[in-house]
């Protein structure tokens, strides 16, 4: 089955292939097989790691302006 790409970048899976994936609003990945097709499978989520936000708990205080407080969470 074919379907078109949107100007967006977007495409529409066929539900039996969405069902194959964990249906509506799973995550999927995409990758290059090594004869070159591009593959479309099932993204093995991953839980976020509490330690990344722990150490940040606390440290933004008063006075801080946004661009500090995004610096601090993207670590730089």
């Amino acid at each position: 089955m074919a379907t078109k790409v949107t100007d967006e970048g977007q495409v529409t899976i066929p539900r039996w292939v969405q069902d194959q994936v964990g249906g509506p609003g799973s995550e999927v990945a995409f990758r290059r097989a090594a004869d070159g097709t591009i593959v479309l499978e099932k993204a093995e989520v991953t839980a976020l790691d509490p330690d990344r936000f722990a150490k940040l708990r606390g440290h933004a205080g008063p006075g801080l302006t946004t661009d500090e407080i995004m610096a601090m969470t993207r670590g730089e």
